[in-house]
């Protein structure tokens, strides 16, 4: 393994996050098995007791995980400079098979958390915990994917050997229609995926809004918030990083991350993902807003959800926008 500071801080922030799941997930079975907050039982007091602290505690592990997603990133671009071949962090994920099964994992892990987040808030606006059961069992869920995404990152750079030779970003994410899903995204036609791209926005955009002002459609922009969050990934690969970049053959969505771009990618990368959690955390708490204890509460909770995820997915639209305008590459 690099004993790397960064490798380090992205260890321990990965067990300790797994190990504070895994005793919550614990506590959450206790929860789903025995809460009754009808009862006064000493066993139901006990759970009560706990479960503020546990949420709290579980509120810093889901936002650790949060960051954990870009501390990783960071972590391997950092690292380019140690292997050959290796010039962003393209390369650096591409130095075993752990890599990028890694990334994935933190992507949907980093949704996951988010909306946990998301749960758990609307939880604790009612007096009388009305959502414990539902939250504690998406804990349970989220826990094992979080553990799986532990051992993966280990793994990782406990694979890593300086003297590996691996692939430029220029090979992975090539224009050419090559093996690998980062070849395909990159060959995709880039006038219609933008096309697509910009479509998606006004009428995500759209229903963002009607719902904001009119109360209708929530469901809806939960799901279409989360189709623009897989279609601006795909267009950061296809066409957005080109102009970025101001090169027709370079597709990587890595290297907007660097110094040389303003570290521009940071900032689209916090949008989307900003946006997404938000918007499809719409879909997570409609159900319950008609709840007794939560029903005062939640409306102004879901419509915060909503005007941050317009407000985000816009200003994404906006940058990404100004730098198509604003670029030399003329397509």
């Amino acid at each position: 393994m690099i004993l790397h500071p960064t490798v380090i801080a992205n260890l321990l922030a990965a067990y300790t996050s797994s190990l504070m799941l895994v005793y919550a997930a614990y506590y959450g079975l206790q929860i789903l098995r025995h809460w009754n907050i009808e009862s006064g039982s000493e066993l139901q007091l006990i759970l009560e007791r706990k479960t503020y602290l546990v949420s709290t505690v579980l509120s810093y592990v889901f936002g650790l995980q949060l960051l954990s997603l870009f501390l990783f990133v960071f972590t391997a671009d950092s690292l380019r400079t140690l292997f050959v071949g290796a010039m962003c962090a393209a390369g650096t994920l591409n130095v075993n098979a752990f890599g990028y099964p890694t990334l994935v994992l933190k992507v949907v892990n980093f949704v996951t958390s988010g909306l946990w987040l998301v749960l758990n808030h609307a939880d604790n606006q009612g007096y009388d915990y009305p959502l414990i059961k539902k939250k504690y069992l998406l804990l349970i869920v989220i826990t094992p994917f979080i553990v799986l995404e532990t051992l993966l990152e280990t793994a990782y750079f406990l694979g890593m050997e300086p003297d590996v030779i691996t692939s430029c970003c220029g090979s992975l994410f090539s224009g050419e229609k090559k093996a690998g899903l980062g070849s395909e995204l990159a060959s995709l036609p880039a006038i219609p995926t933008l096309w697509a791209f910009y479509l998606t926005v006004i009428i995500t955009l759209i229903s963002g809004l009607v719902f904001y002002f009119k109360n209708r459609g929530g469901y809806v922009y939960a799901l279409l918030s989360f189709a623009l969050f897989i279609i601006a990934l795909i267009a950061i690969v296809s066409v957005i990083s080109i102009y970025i970049y101001e090169l027709p053959t370079h597709h990587c969505p890595f290297c907007i991350i660097m110094e040389d771009y303003s570290y521009i990618g940071y900032l689209l990368y916090v949008l989307l993902f900003g946006g997404v959690v938000a918007g499809s955390g719409i879909g997570i708490i409609l159900p319950f807003r008609k709840i007794e204890s939560l029903k005062h509460a939640l409306g102004g909770f879901i419509n915060k959800l909503a005007l941050t995820s317009v407000l985000m997915y816009g200003a994404f639209t906006v940058i990404v926008t100004y730098r198509i305008i604003f670029s030399n590459l003329i397509m």
